[in-house]
């Protein structure tokens, strides 16, 4: 390996999510073909014994090396990857080996940084390494983390969370954020950015980013509210009050407020800027539309209120989303 190169380790067992391994080194890959010199990464695999591993998807991948001869070695960042199992009733749960929780313990202690991938957080909470920080998982996990490690400060929303040299990534796809978020670490924003155009995902997303959209907001179980979750996200250059709502459904305003709030866990009007929020960040990801048109067609009436449901939502401002997410690049 080159004095110049980082070593990450990704660590290797039984029923791992495959995307987990291997979307990481995707975007380790290309710093090396965006340099001019020997600056960037090996990666290697490790497991416990040499022998292939069987991931989720039915996927074998062969390791590099053993855990005791990456406990030899002097790791820059250890990757961890996570696992599940589905019940009966679909519900996920994230698996916490104890074998391989101590072996990412001592893996830790040898390395500079140490990093999770989606439910991967559930294996650094078993071995210690998020006691007292806040964390972030895959959001189907998220109550699970919380429920039994209540001294971690768990927070199911960022893409990613660091804390110190502790980063934890959020849903499966998250995974390249997360990585491109080490590269802007080690390396700058500028390289990040042309290894996330290399990626065709053009501009890398902050951690402030939600890993969630209204559209994959949990079903509600009461049909009424189904019925209106459709006709706001159909109707959204509608004023769409609380008034209009509860007619609508025909249903009196404080019912409709404390179905949505049980429901939904939010206010009406609150959900409505979620949805015209979410419908305003694909017109600026995916067309050259003004921002006065935008917040005429999802409802805001006025650019200013456009720009304050963004701050509000996103910490950041409209025109700042479309530089960072807009899917096109600029000839």
């Amino acid at each position: 390996m080159s004095p110049a190169e980082r070593l990450i380790v990704i660590v290797l067992f039984e029923g791992v999510d495959l995307l987990d391994v291997t979307g990481p080194p995707e975007v380790f890959s290309l710093v090396r073909r965006e340099t001019d010199d020997a600056t960037g990464y090996r990666v290697v695999l490790a497991a416990e014994t040499p022998a292939p591993v069987t991931t989720s998807a039915g996927v074998r991948i062969l390791p590099d090396l053993t855990f005791d001869d990456a406990a030899a070695r002097s790791i820059d960042t250890l990757l961890v990857p996570g696992a599940v199992e589905v019940d009966g009733e679909r519900r996920v749960h994230a698996l916490t080996d104890p074998a391989v929780v101590a072996r990412v313990k001592a893996l830790a202690a040898r390395s500079r940084r140490v990093t999770s991938v989606c439910v991967g957080a559930h294996l650094l909470a078993a071995a210690g390494l998020l006691d007292g920080k806040r964390a972030t998982t895959h959001w189907s996990t998220a109550r699970q983390l919380a429920a039994e490690y209540p001294e971690i400060e768990v927070d199911a929303d960022p893409i990613f969370i660091r804390q110190g040299d502790v980063w934890t990534g959020a849903g499966i796809s998250a995974c390249l954020d997360l990585s491109l978020a080490l590269v802007a670490d080690d390396f700058g924003e500028e390289l990040a950015l042309r290894v996330a155009r290399q990626l065709v995902m053009y501009l890398k997303r902050p951690s402030g980013q939600s890993q969630f959209s209204v559209p994959l907001e949990p079903v509600s179980t009461t049909r009424r509210i189904e019925d209106l979750r459709h006709h706001i996200t159909g109707n959204l250059a509608a004023p769409l009050t609380v008034a209009d709502l509860a007619a609508h459904a025909h249903v009196s305003e404080r019912q409709l407020t404390r179905i949505f709030k049980t429901e939904l866990g939010v206010t009406p009007s609150a959900y409505v800027e979620s949805a015209r929020v979410e419908r305003a960040r694909n017109r600026l990801e995916a067309t050259d539309e003004t921002l006065e048109r935008i917040a005429s067609t999802c409802g805001f009436g006025t650019t200013d209120t456009l720009v304050r449901a963004f701050r509000r939502q996103l910490d950041t401002t409209p025109t700042e989303y479309r530089r960072r997410f807009r899917m096109t690049v600029p000839g």
